[in-house]
């Protein structure tokens, strides 16, 4: 059987948005595609002066249900009234209650600006142990004009009735030196989870964005 050659770059396999060449057996192979993953926006909340920012579902054009099986959460320059802590609960009631018991790891790098110090290591201090409590995000965030913080969470499946809901964050915060943070964990309920909530530990979230994505 005589073999074809074909001049690689008369091929054009290039995927169309949300899709990858897949491999089929047709003559030429080439023929099917396969439908990838896709990012979602889903609303974005601008703080100013803001005591609490809530994603709360079926409300001002929130998704928050089993419409997606993973939703991430990104962070652009955070910045408190004071200095504070960044922190999140959820809700399984619509958000007329924020306290569903979590438990959670969380480490940290630190470096100077001047580079006379940097440290790695557990932060027991932000860390739940089947605690109501809001869990830590950010844990150290300055006032200064030119401090703030940038992150992502992921929150993997919150509309399932049978599993616990597990997250995970990482934040890169800028005060006199570098910190990032990595926090981990899960909600231990299995209702389904339909809002979260994001605040300052004391003071206000005096500016940032937070944008809500759906992945499939």
């Amino acid at each position: 059987m005589a073999l074809n050659k074909l001049k690689f770059n008369s091929l054009n396999v290039t995927p169309t948005a949300g899709k990858t060449v897949g491999f089929n057996s047709s003559a030429n192979g080439l023929e099917a595609t396969l439908s990838g993953g896709a990012m979602t926006f889903i609303k974005k909340l601008t703080a100013s002066s803001s005591s609490t920012l809530s994603f709360v579902d079926g409300s001002s054009d929130v998704v928050l249900d089993n419409t997606y099986k993973e939703y991430v959460f990104v962070f652009n320059n955070i910045h408190g009234s004071t200095n504070q802590e960044f922190r999140f609960q959820v809700s399984t009631d619509g958000g007329s209650s924020y306290g569903v018991n979590i438990t959670s790891t969380c480490f940290e790098s630190i470096h100077g600006e001047d580079d006379s110090f940097a440290s790695m290591g557990y932060q027991s201090d932000s860390d739940l142990a089947q605690s109501t409590s809001f869990q830590n995000l950010i844990r150290q965030l300055g006032t200064d004009n030119d401090n703030s913080a940038v992150g992502i969470l992921h929150l993997f499946n919150p509309s399932s009735t049978t599993f616990v809901k597990h997250f995970i964050a990482n934040f890169q915060t800028a005060v006199s030196y570098h910190i990032s943070e990595f926090t981990g964990g899960y909600i231990n309920t299995t209702s389904a989870i339909d809002a979260i909530q994001f605040k300052m530990d004391s003071g206000n979230i005096d500016a940032g964005t937070i944008t809500l994505y759906g992945i499939n």
